[in-house]
């Protein structure tokens, strides 16, 4: 274990408008909404989704917070199934200043390489736009999937804060 130094960068998309597509590379990749997603389903993407890049904060959360986060009516779980597995997923979060953010988003590590990340991307800012947002916004931070910066800036997202902290990685 070490410290090591990362960097957060914030980006924004302003209107549906600015988002630069991109279409699923494999009709058999589908997005859906997830209605009742189960705890157990959660815990299972956070965990396998962000294993590689350090996801260690809901880990510790209690079934409880799970359920109560999960029913919170400003938040939306979305599924990537390619050929009716689960590939990947994102959550959407809308805030009281009329922002959706996308709040977690990625692949399953099997499914990373495959143009699939650019589609679900796509799929996020949509479905947050129509939900009515009047800007879409996220973050990003270096350890995350080198891939990912450069995704979220091809697709129109803009940076407009970056911050630096220390943590601890295995």
């Amino acid at each position: 274990m070490g410290d090591i130094e990362v960097v957060r960068t914030y980006l924004q998309m302003g209107s549906a408008a600015s988002l630069k597509g991109a279409a699923s590379p494999d009709p058999r990749a589908r997005v859906a909404r997830m209605e009742g997603c189960p705890p157990s389903f959660f815990r299972y993407l956070y965990a396998e989704v962000g294993r590689d890049y350090h996801w260690v904060d809901r880990l510790v959360w209690s079934e409880n917070q799970v359920r109560e986060y999960l029913a919170d009516p400003s938040v939306s779980m979305w599924l990537l199934t390619f050929a009716n597995s689960p590939a990947g997923y994102f959550e959407l979060k809308r805030h009281d200043d009329g922002s959706v953010e996308i709040a977690y988003f990625g692949l399953l590590p099997e499914f990373i390489g495959r143009r699939l990340g650019r589609y679900l991307l796509t799929e996020a800012a949509s479905h947050a736009f129509g939900m009515g947002a009047n800007r879409v916004w996220l973050h990003t931070c270096t350890l995350d999937d080198p891939a990912a910066l450069p995704n979220y800036e091809a697709r129109g997202f803009v940076p407009f804060k970056t911050e630096t902290y220390t943590t601890t990685k295995p």
